[in-house]
């Protein structure tokens, strides 16, 4: 009722089930936990708007809709048009990323009545705005498949993690932070092993015996032939003497 908006559906029920979320992991080293991961989506009461109010105390101080810049909204291509820090967008944020930008929800069209539709984007910490998601399910969905890791919402920026966030990504999510190679090289993460060959069974070769080589039958008779042949020669000679 204070901005003059509504919740859309998929948000308003979540807060129907939990007033806010916040799930943090940590990893074990040298025996010392050290926090890694961090899932945070701001309660109803932290659900702040940005840009309303200014930078500093001052009373000319400079708020965030003096740094709109309207130069890159136009030739964009498909891109989607940029959420504006002055009163033609509604800013609120769900997540403050531990100081390394905002998740927040936008109501990109405010004037001169707000239209319910919304879209969930990433401000980093240069001010620059990156698209995520349209819907405040599909952002929850992403918040978990990247399990909360730090700076995670770079991964969605033209720049990218840092390296230090790379080797957690590299250790915990490898084939997330391998986006673009997966999506060049369909076959980089498939197993190419060949059940074919690994199951494959072994026939044995039998071991054959040798056998005693056989005489050819010309042999035999001609050593039969011989064999007679010196009996009657010596039966002839015992009947000489």
């Amino acid at each position: 009722q204070k901005n003059s908006c509504v919740l859309p559906e998929d948000l308003k029920n979540f807060y129907l089930m939990t007033d806010g979320f916040q799930m943090t992991w940590s990893v074990k080293t040298d025996d010392t936990p050290m926090p890694l991961g961090s899932m945070v989506i701001n309660s109803v009461s932290k659900l702040c708007r940005l840009g309303g109010s200014s930078m500093y105390t001052l009373p000319s101080a400079p708020t965030l809709a003096d740094l709109e810049d309207d130069t890159d909204e136009e030739g964009n291509g498909d891109k989607p048009e940029k959420p504006h820090f002055d009163s033609r967008s509604l800013i609120f944020e769900l997540d403050p990323c531990n100081g390394n930008g905002k998740v927040c929800l936008v109501y990109k069209h405010a004037e001169p009545v707000v239209s319910p539709d919304t879209e969930i984007w990433f401000l980093d910490r240069a001010l620059y705005w990156h698209f995520l998601t349209k819907t405040f399910t599909a952002y929850y969905r992403l918040l978990i498949t990247h399990l909360g890791l730090p700076q995670w919402q770079y991964a969605f920026t033209s720049y990218g993690v840092s390296p230090q966030a790379k080797q957690w990504f590299n250790m915990y999510k490898p084939i997330t932070i391998n986006t673009a190679l997966l999506s060049e090289e369909t076959d980089s993460f498939v197993n190419k092993l060949d059940p074919n060959k690994v199951f494959k069974s072994k026939n044995k070769t039998p071991v054959l015996k040798k056998k005693p080589p056989s005489q050819p039958q010309g042999s035999q008779k001609s050593h039969t032939s011989t064999t007679s042949a010196k009996t009657s020669s010596l039966a002839g000679n015992s009947s000489r003497k």
